[in-house]
């Protein structure tokens, strides 16, 4: 029988839409979309790509806490503001993932936040 728990960044988000970071159940690992604040100051920096760097690092810290890295990722959703992006965003995460490549979804959206420009959703499976 599987185990199931819930990972928190203390962000608050979650504690506003009744969400966890991320939901281990047995080996997936579902992070929640997951924007480019840093938790520890909850400052945001300016542009797609340091969003998106700081995004990948709350991530990585969740996963983490799972037992788990980026490597072990298998699904990306990428949602965007603005269409000038998706070419940057993409590089970063063609950087970031290595073969075997996660499956990916990009999609252009707006934020809940106006300086919000990227938020990345990702599963994982722990090897």
């Amino acid at each position: 029988m599987a185990t199931r728990w819930t990972i928190s960044s203390g962000s608050k988000f979650e504690t506003l839409a009744g969400y966890s970071r991320a939901v281990v159940d047995g080996e997936f690992i579902f992070v929640s979309g997951t924007v480019g604040y840093d938790f520890k100051t909850g400052a945001i920096p300016d542009g797609a790509e340091a969003q998106t760097r700081q995004a990948l690092a709350n991530i990585a810290e969740a996963l983490d806490q799972a037992g788990a890295t980026l490597k072990d990722v298998v699904r990306v959703r990428v949602y965007l503001t603005r269409r000038e992006d998706i070419v940057p965003v993409s590089r970063i995460l063609g950087e970031t993932f290595s073969d075997p490549r996660p499956t990916n979804t990009t999609v252009i959206v707006t934020l809940a936040e106006e300086e919000m420009r990227v938020e990345l959703e990702v599963t994982a499976l722990k090897r």
